[in-house]
């Protein structure tokens, strides 16, 4: 059997390390110390804490010229925490969702352009999905996508709309971007957004927005269910349910009411 190879790339692996130290440290770090405790030219750590300050990994204190972790390591660290509480805090709220509508649940957020998926709570009656925890999906054929799309501010909106591909997955993909923009103001109008079979054929989903402290949009729970199931009929009582449940674990999370 063949040994796994491991990949390794000096300079990255020398800036994780430059990181690493000075989480290590706590406090502010001058270039000498870091040389001598990594056992690298001052030279070298000194263009490396450059770049990293210039992509806010790290700041330099103007008063003394010493280093410490930057804004941008909290900014991420912040993304992870709020992935992985956000779907702590779901799980209970999509397993309400399946015992009030027999559908399966799901929580998403929206990392690099797609929705990814954090929590899941399977319905009573058997749903086969190509999405699981962990997977990801485009935003724009998803309810959960459009709930975080729709409630965005409209520079974020947009940003993520220039980023992304209208591809089409059935044949009730919307794959024009002046139509999508009308549809994420029906949603906005209603409170929920739907996927009529838009990703999957034969697949419907109910979505709605799910807030923080803030009141910002961290990401969206969804109920889905054959075409069969989630009809006209029963569109009314499913969304109210969705919306309702969006609303309560906002709450939990925060939301000012």
């Amino acid at each position: 059997m063949r040994a796994k190879t491991s990949y390794r790339v000096q300079v990255l692996d020398r800036a994780f390390a430059i990181l690493d130290a000075l989480a290590e440290k706590g406090s502010l770090v001058r270039v000498a110390e870091l040389s001598k405790h990594l056992k690298l030219d001052k030279s070298t750590v000194f263009r490396l804490l450059k770049v990293l300050e210039q992509n806010r990994y790290v700041e330099r204190a103007p008063s003394d010229g010493k280093y410490r972790l930057g804004t941008k390591i909290l900014h991420l660290g912040m993304l992870a925490l709020t992935d992985v509480d956000v779907a702590q805090a779901s799980q209970a709220y999509l397993e309400r969702l399946v015992s009030l509508t027999g559908e399966t649940a799901y929580m998403g957020v929206l990392r690099n352009s797609q929705i990814i998926s954090v929590a899941v709570a399977h319905g009573s009656m058997n749903l086969r999905l190509g999405v699981n925890i962990g997977g990801n999906s485009p935003p724009h054929c998803t309810a959960l996508g459009k709930a975080i799309l729709a409630f965005l501010p409209r520079d974020e909106c947009l940003a993520v709309l220039d980023r992304i591909r209208f591809a089409t997955h059935t044949p009730h993909t919307i794959t024009k971007r002046s139509v999508f923009m009308k549809e994420l103001k029906t949603v906005r109008e209603r409170g929920y957004s739907i996927d009529n079979e838009e990703f999957e054929p034969g697949l419907k989903c109910i979505g709605a927005p799910v807030r923080n402290y803030s009141g910002k949009v961290v990401g969206a729970i969804s109920v889905a269910g054959p075409a069969f199931r989630m009809t006209n009929a029963n569109l009314a009582r499913l969304s109210s349910t969705v919306m309702q449940t969006a609303q309560e674990l906002s709450e939990e999370l925060g939301e000012p009411s």
